[in-house]
Parts: C-alpha cells; sequence; structure tokens
C-alpha cells in the first residue's frame, strides 16, 4: 500500500511540475498571463495535497493552523495592497520564501544532529547552501522592500572599506564552512554561519540604488526558488527539487532580460553604486546645465491629442506613483472614439519590476492588443504624429543614443524624440534615477505638462471631450 502511496504522490508531482511550465510559459503574454496564473496554482495545490498524503507528516493539526493563517494573510494582502505596491510585494513574497528555506535548513540540520548525534556530510553541504541562500534572499528583500516602500533611501549606500569588508564575511563564511563539514556536530558555528548569511544579504543590497531594484528584485526572486531547491534535496522532496530549480532558472533568465535593456551588466548593478536618487539637473558629468523648454497646459495638451490621427502612449514610473492607469484608458477611449489611432509603448526596464506598466494597464482593462514592447514599437514613432509621455525618463532619453560619456549611453530606449511632436507629463525638471538630464525635454517638438499624472490625464480627459 505504501508503494501504490508513494507511487501516487511523485505521479502528482510530476503534473505539478508540468502544470508550473505551462504556467510560467502563459506567464510570457498579458493575453495569457491569467491562465498562467491559474495554472500554476492549480500544480501548487496538487503538490500541497500530495505532500499532505505523505505518511512522514506527524502534525496536521499545526499545518492546518499554518494554511489558514495564510490563506488569510494572502487574502487581505490580494485586497488591500495596490497595484503600484505590487514590487514591494514581490519582494516581502522572495523574503518569506528565504525565510523558510533557511528556517527548514536550520530545522533539518539541528533534528538531525539531535537524533544522530552528528550530520551526514551531504546533509551538512546543502543545509549550508540553504542558510546561505535563504538568509541573504530573507534580509536582501526586506531592504529591496524598505528602500521601494520609502523606508530607507533608495540611494546607493556606501560606506569605507565596504567591499573588504563584504569579502571578509565571505571569507569568514566559507572558512567556517570548511570547518562545519570536518566538524558537523558544531552547532554554534552552523548558528554564526546562518547569522553571517543574514548580515551578508543586507550589505549585499544596500549599496544598490532604488532605480535598479528591478534588476535585484528577480535577482533575489531567483536566489529563493534555489534556496527552495537545496532544501528539497535535505528533505528528500522532487517536488520542491523541480519547482526552486524553475524559478531560479526563470529569475536567472529575467535578471539577463533586464540588464540587457539597461545595456549594463549584472556586476555593475550590483557593485556599481549607481541608480540612486537624484533632484539635481545636469549633464552626464554632474555639471548644471541651463536649456530651454516649453511648457503648455491641458487645454493646448488635448488640442494636440484631439487633432492627431496616431497617439502613442508611454506609461513609466510616474504613472504607477499617481495611479493615474484608469484615466489614461479613458483617454485613450475618448481618443479612438474621436478616429485617433492610439497604441502603447511599454520599455523591459519602465517601472520598478518587470512586467510593472502591462499589470497596471491590464488592471484598466487596456486592451493586450494595445501593448506594444519596444522592439515592436520603435519603427513605427517616424509615423506618429504624438507621444504622450506620462512620468517616463530615462527609458526615453535620447542621450543614450547621442551622448557617450552619459551612464545610460547604449541602454536601448523608445525612440520617442523620433515622433511628430512629444508631450512629456512630469511634476518637474527632476532627473530619472541614472542622474542625467533628459534631452527630449529640449527638444523643439517636445511640450513640458507638469503635474501629477493623475491630475493632468483628468483635465486632458475634460478637455478632449468639449473637442
Amino acid at each position: 500500500m505504501n508503494t501504490y502511496l508513494n507511487t501516487g504522490i511523485e505521479l502528482a508531482y510530476l503534473t505539478s511540475a508540468a502544470l508550473f511550465i505551462l504556467g510560467i510559459k502563459k506567464l510570457g503574454s498579458p493575453a495569457t498571463a491569467r491562465q498562467g496564473n491559474f495554472l500554476a496554482a492549480g500544480g501548487m495545490l496538487i503538490a500541497i495535497i500530495a505532500t499532505l498524503l505523505n505518511q512522514s507528516v506527524l502534525n496536521y493539526e499545526l499545518i492546518l493552523v499554518g494554511i489558514i493563517a495564510g490563506s488569510l494573510i494572502g487574502a487581505i494582502a490580494a485586497q488591500k495592497v495596490a497595484m503600484t505596491d505590487m514590487p514591494q510585494m514581490v519582494g516581502i513574497f522572495n523574503g518569506v520564501g528565504g525565510a523558510a528555506s533557511a528556517l527548514v535548513a536550520v530545522g533539518e540540520f539541528w533534528r538531525i544532529l539531535n537524533t544522530e548525534g552528528t550530520v551526514p556530510l551531504d546533509a551538512t553541504f546543502i543545509a549550508i547552501l540553504g542558510v546561505l541562500i535563504g538568509g541573504v534572499t530573507l534580509t536582501g528583500s526586506l531592504l529591496a522592500f524598505a528602500k521601494l516602500q520609502g523606508l530607507v533611501s533608495g540611494s546607493p549606500v556606501t560606506f569605507p572599506f565596504q567591499q573588504p569588508f563584504n569579502a571578509l564575511l565571505l571569507a569568514s563564511f566559507l572558512a567556517g564552512s570548511v570547518y562545519l563539514l570536518i566538524q558537523p556536530e558544531n552547532l554554534a558555528i552552523f548558528l554564526t554561519l546562518t547569522v553571517i548569511s543574514l548580515i551578508f544579504g543586507a550589505l549585499f543590497v544596500l549599496p544598490i540604488g532604488g532605480g535598479d531594484m528591478p534588476v535585484v528584485i528577480s535577482l533575489l526572486n531567483s536566489f529563493s526558488g534555489l534556496a527552495a531547491s537545496a532544501v528539497g534535496f535535505i528533505l528528500y522532496n522532487n517536488m520542491l527539487i523541480v519547482a526552486g530549480a524553475l524559478v531560479g532558472a526563470s529569475g536567472l533568465i529575467l535578471t539577463q532580460i533586464m540588464c540587457k535593456a539597461m545595456n549594463r551588466p549584472l556586476t555593475n548593478v550590483l557593485f556599481g553604486a549607481f541608480g540612486g536618487d537624484s533632484s539635481a539637473v545636469g549633464g552626464a558629468d554632474g555639471t548644471q546645465i541651463d536649456k530651454t523648454y516649453r511648457s503648455i497646459d491641458s487645454e493646448e495638451g488635448a488640442m494636440m491629442l484631439g487633432y492627431a490621427r496616431s497617439v502613442v502612449i508611454v506609461p513609466g514610473y510616474g504613472m504607477a506613483v499617481a495611479q493615474a492607469q484608469h484615466g489614461v484608458r479613458e483617454l485613450a477611449s475618448q481618443l479612438e472614439n474621436m478616429g485617433v489611432k492610439v497604441k502603447y509603448a511599454i520599455h523591459p526596464v519602465a517601472g520598478r519590476m518587470p512586467g510593472h506598466m502591462n499589470v497596471l494597464l491590464a488592471e484598466a482593462n487596456v486592451p493586450y492588443d494595445r501593448l506594444y514592447d519596444m522592439d515592436d514599437i520603435n519603427s513605427e514613432f517616424d509615423h506618429i504624429d504624438v507621444a504622450l509621455v506620462i512620468g517616463a525618463n530615462d527609458v526615453v532619453n535620447p542621450a543614450a543614443r547621442n551622448d557617450s560619456s552619459s551612464p545610460i549611453y547604449g541602454m536601448p530606449i523608445l525612440d520617442v524624440d523620433k515622433a511628430q511632436q512629444a508631450i512629456v507629463i512630469k511634476r518637474s525638471m527632476r532627473t530619472g534615477f541614472a542622474g542625467v538630464d533628459n534631452e527630449l525635454f529640449y527638444k523643439d517638438k517636445t511640450t513640458m505638462l507638469f503635474g501629477s499624472a493623475q491630475d493632468v490625464i483628468s483635465k486632458l480627459v475634460s478637455e478632449v471631450k468639449q473637442l
């Protein structure tokens, strides 16, 4: 009977893994993302039920309490957390995943030590990996959350001898790991390694600027998967191994895509102390510059949009902060009713997490076929009458093409400057996270429309209705 049960559990795990893979595949398109979520969630449900059938489970009451508490927290968070705060929520999810993996690694090491008096070499090695990756993921994700939430400065935080100190921490961890592999019954050393991993995780994210958090979130998401996979080896659970490997691999691929979209290597993101907040208006070398820009009011902006034949809307983090996506959808509908062809141009790193703009626009019921990736829309800007930029900055900065001294030189951008006219909605002339001035703002065919995105869009909708 046990053989049949174990076979059934493994088959359930195989089914879950297949659903995870299909879910990830469907998450690659906004049109199928919802279906992908349901498939992956169904796979997780099957995996949980199969695990509960395992005869090694000793305390169903405690597990039930955890399931009820977690479900309540998840349901409340799903209702209360705004779409603009999704990056913070993802950061917390990564941290919780890392914490769970680290706790399981500690618990299993402790259990084996107490029952057998020593820990096998392979279990010790995997436990060390579990606490390293899980600990770094936990504290790194919590600090990323704090930066995104504004609880900690989004600017890179550095201190003298920071890199040597980090290297010393890592060397201490490696030395302690070698000692533990030789003397696995030393619980104090194991707990010390756990503390070092937690400290290292915080110091890992500390020097990274808030503007680079999309990359950090993707990388930490990968770490959480790798930690879960490592724990799967300790528990002899094939489902954890496969699911963790899927998350780890997909997170690394997404991290690579994000770095490519910014034309920066991962090492520069992690160790370049780049991407902090800046309020200065300056050139690539940080010097102040004095240029002339042209501003308009909502009435003029509405006339430019209403009498255009084609409009491309470029959403950015400013739209997310102002929660203006519903107003943008209403404005686009008004323009379409007037015969204007409207499209949305999505840059891979617009916002604070991968796909941030897609999620916000989907929430506002923007049709999926109106969303265009950068590679698909750039060839059309030459024929676009008006490009409406809402809170985006560095992803539309022509300096990425024209100024070899600029920190963003070489980064693929949306070719907004090639449109016949450009309207930029911003609160002020502040620079983006790269801290460099935007050439687009001073071009003859660019006009600035200052104010909160939500207020400005609302006024534009009213004015367009009167045309």
